[in-house]
């Protein structure tokens, strides 16, 4: 596969991979790069890098250089929204977002993909909001040759089940608010949720083109929902009336409504009243009094997956379980902390 060759004798070599030289806290780079021919003058700087040997590459039928292995795996990883450069940097291929959009990861294939032998790919999270440019993921063969076959078999598992790693855009959709509670639709008190919601909806891109204060009534709670959807409202995000009070009955008002789907509670903290339904194919998110107290909640953990087109049901909000405890700093960090990235 290759021959070792004692240094003093590898005058007129050529590299078969690029040599890695660190300097802590300054630099990490390729010192001499893959098809480089050793002269005189390299031999010195190869002993400081602690190279006693090199390799002269002999690849045998049936073989595949890490060069060749790394864009074979990175076209099999890649999918919709995602780009890559053909030309490996020391062996590995770093996968860029192509677009602005929400970065979804098969991490079910991904094990199974780094479970054959001599081959890797590390992600971010998945359902990670990531802007055009940024990386998403890098992938390799680790070994400087291995069998084409692995290749091969690691390339069919990442397209198995369609993209393994794939950025969607978000839709740009027109969003209706429903602001329940007897004591803001009186003026008891004035309301704060309109202007969080509004400001989580146009950071992500969509508009709010109706808001509505509503009492704690199941007719005018469905019948406010009603007329959001006939004025175009293609997602309707509801606050209050989420627990179980007595005058707690926002949820039978989206019931009322005609959502013919309602799925109630989140494996989440702050948020685990959350609601999500669907009226036809408008969703409906419900969201509990917690949002006022806290920035971060599951709202922002699911509200950029609707908007990406996911469909979400029991399953998607029971899986939030794993990451979803918020540690509730007293400086919140949101999104470079670990609430919602066990998913």
């Amino acid at each position: 596969m290759h021959k070792k060759i004692p240094l003093k004798d590898a005058v007129g070599t050529v590299l078969a991979h690029d040599i890695t030289e660190i300097r802590p806290g300054e630099f990490k780079g390729a010192a001499f790069k893959k098809g480089h021919m050793v002269c005189d003058e390299d031999i010195c700087r190869l002993q400081r890098l602690g190279k006693n040997h090199l390799y002269e590459l002999e690849i045998k039928e049936g073989d595949i250089h890490e060069d060749q292995a790394a864009v074979i795996l990175a076209e099999a990883l890649a999918g919709d929204g995602i780009v890559y450069d053909e030309q490996p940097h020391e062996g590995k291929i770093k996968l860029l977002a192509g677009r602005d959009g929400l970065l979804f990861v098969d991490t079910t294939a991904l094990i199974a993909f780094n479970m054959v032998d001599e081959v890797m790919c590390a992600t971010r999270h998945t359902h990670s909001l990531v802007k055009k440019g940024d990386q998403v993921a890098a992938t390799r063969a680790i070994p400087l040759v291995m069998t084409r076959a692995a290749i091969e078999r690691a390339a069919a598992i990442a397209r198995q089940n369609g993209a393994t790693i794939s950025v969607k855009p978000l839709r740009h959709l027109k969003a209706g608010l429903v602001i329940t509670g007897n004591e803001v639709s009186t003026g008891l008190i004035e309301d704060r949720y309109e202007v969080i919601l509004t400001q989580k909806i146009h950071a992500l891109g969509s508009d709010v083109i109706a808001s509505a204060l509503a009492p704690d009534n199941v007719e005018i709670i469905a019948d406010v929902i009603q007329d959001h959807i006939k004025a175009g409202c293609e997602l309707i995000l509801t606050s209050g009336g989420m627990s179980v009070d007595p005058d707690d009955v926002t949820r039978a008002g989206i019931r009322k409504a005609g959502s013919d789907e309602i799925y109630y509670g989140a494996a989440a903290l702050p948020g685990a009243m959350f609601l999500v339904a669907y009226i036809g194919n408008v969703p409906v998110l419900g969201m509990p009094a917690c949002g006022l107290h806290h920035r971060i909640t599951v709202l922002d953990l699911i509200l950029p997956r609707i908007l990406a087109g996911e469909k979400i049901g029991k399953m998607q909000l029971a899986a939030l379980g794993h990451g979803g405890l918020c540690h509730d700093c007293d400086t919140c960090t949101y999104p470079h902390c670990p609430f919602g990235k066990g998913v």
